[in-house]
């Protein structure tokens, strides 16, 4: 798991922002992410310097981009 900051979190995955990378996202309400990517792969990141709002605008721009979120 990667503990960051939120636009630490927002640019490490930008360049595989699309449903062609991400297969899903699921959000834990503390404030932790899991990217499952296409490849099998999963990414847990700790986001340590956000509120409620803010993590509800990051799953807003996920589904915007079509990526499914559980939350």
């Amino acid at each position: 798991m990667k503990q960051c900051s939120l636009q630490d979190f927002m640019g490490e995955l930008e360049p595989w922002l699309d449903t062609n990378h991400i297969r899903s996202a699921e959000l834990d309400g503390g404030g932790r992410v899991t990217i499952y990517f296409l490849d099998g792969m999963k990414n847990v990141y700790q986001i340590d310097d956000c509120n409620e709002k803010q993590i509800g605008a990051v799953v807003s721009d996920l589904r915007k981009r079509g990526i499914a979120v559980k939350a």
